[in-house]
């Protein structure tokens, strides 16, 4: 069996908060411990410190793509730091093989006041490329990334995107063992974006290891074989990454519900409130498996806080990556309505055949006034659902769709001359 080229077992990270080595008193001490080789404390010192990093395990093999997935604070950046060796490990084995490509922040490493062309020779240097390996594949670079006309610019006078589109073009042309990559997906055109994931991709055929971490969940799914979800520093989920997407949005749920403040995805006066939804019957964060095509029931309780107040319903099913892909208010099929104080109705929303492409995708529904607009309360990804193409053979293609064939033969006298019957 293969040796895998990531090895990431039982990793711990601590930090200090406000921790500087910003004069002698601070500096002396740090460097002793690490001259006697003194072993960090097994656990944490005082209110200051925390674990970024928290017992997290992962291994991916030549060719796989691996994904890292999580909320806003949950060590996903952290745990590519510790992949690059810019961070050391507290505790646990972290190990990778081979030539590696990073990108994990944009233009990080550019000198500013250098061109474009410096660029790539300085940092093709620093992932480890010979001057003849970065001039054979110069050209190549440039093309990729676009920037044939600002080639010779300083990079201080380059947009973010443009950054981004040199970053990853040196690293992707690195041919590396492994590709570490931080959200570069996010940044860019979409025609820039796309020509990342072909590129991606034709590394992944050819037996580059691929670690990848983003929010664009739809990117994920198509990508990587294996996903880690991680909240809070700690390992939630490691399997398929359409389960995994299905916990993500678990989690993201669990958090709207306790978020405060202009985070949460929950707001609106709360004077009607959307008590409860269910989808086909059942309440529940993890996302529910359903075929391409199958009908869906989408069913709110909804409550009258402060009454009377008239109510108009909509709701909205997003993929994966948090695009509509359908969405409906009540005004045609379901009139406004008027609860007085204390009321409670429930309104059930069939959906006679959801067919759309396999993926991870969420229900977003709503509560407001039909006649000034106001939200009377929003909750978004409230419910998930994990779309799987039907289990038939005969069909192709992203989605399933319902069919219904008719053959009809022709009436004999109209069948012409010398055609086969």
């Amino acid at each position: 069996m293969a040796q895998p080229v990531v090895v990431f077992d039982g990793v711990w990270k601590k930090f200090r908060r406000g921790e500087r080595h910003d004069s002698l008193r601070d500096l002396l001490p740090s460097l002793a411990r690490r001259a006697f080789g003194r072993a960090a404390p097994r656990e944490l010192d005082g209110e200051q410190e925390f674990w970024a990093v928290k017992d997290v395990s992962f291994e991916a093999g030549a060719g796989e793509a691996v994904g890292i997935i999580g909320p806003n604070g949950a060590g996903k950046s952290t745990t590519l730091k510790l992949l690059t060796r810019i961070l050391r490990p507290t505790r646990g084995v972290c190990r990778v093989t081979g030539r590696v490509g990073a990108l994990i922040e944009v233009a990080a490493g550019f000198h500013p006041d250098l061109t474009g062309r410096e660029n790539v020779y300085l940092q093709g240097a620093v992932m480890g490329m010979t001057r003849a390996d970065i001039t054979a594949k110069f050209d190549a670079i440039v093309e990729f990334s676009g920037l044939e006309k600002f080639v010779d610019t300083p990079v201080k006078r380059y947009s973010s995107g443009m950054n981004a589109r040199l970053g990853f073009a040196i690293a992707a042309h690195l041919d590396p063992d492994v590709l570490i990559i931080d959200e570069v997906l996010a940044v860019g055109d979409m025609m820039f974006q796309r020509r990342c994931t072909e590129r991606i991709l034709s590394l992944k055929q050819q037996g580059t290891t691929l670690v990848f971490v983003s929010h664009n969940l739809a990117a994920v799914e198509m990508i990587c074989d294996r996903t880690l979800v991680l909240r809070d520093g700690g390992a939630q989920f490691w399997g398929a990454p359409k389960q995994a997407t299905a916990v993500y949005y678990g989690i993201s749920h669990e958090r709207s519900k306790t978020a405060e403040g202009p985070q949460s995805s929950r707001h609106g006066t709360q004077e009607v409130q959307i008590v409860s939804v269910r989808v086909n019957g059942q309440e529940s964060a993890e996302a529910m498996a359903i075929k391409s095509g199958d009908p869906v029931e989408l069913e709110l309780r909804i409550r009258c806080v402060t009454g009377p107040r008239q109510v108009l319903l909509g709701f909205s099913v997003l993929d994966a990556a948090q695009t509509q892909v359908f969405g409906e208010n009540g005004s045609a099929k379901a009139k406004p309505f008027v609860l007085e104080t204390g009321a409670e109705v429930t309104c059930r929303i069939l959906i006679e055949s959801l067919a759309v492409p396999e993926g991870t995708y969420s229900f977003t529904v709503a509560a407001h006034s039909p006649l000034t607009a106001e939200i009377y309360d929003w909750q978004d990804s409230v419910r998930s659902l994990s779309v799987d193409l039907p289990d038939d053979p005969s069909r192709n293609g992203s989605i399933g769709l319902l069919t219904r064939w008719t053959i009809e033969r022709a009436a004999a006298d109209r069948v012409p001359q010398g055609t086969a019957q």
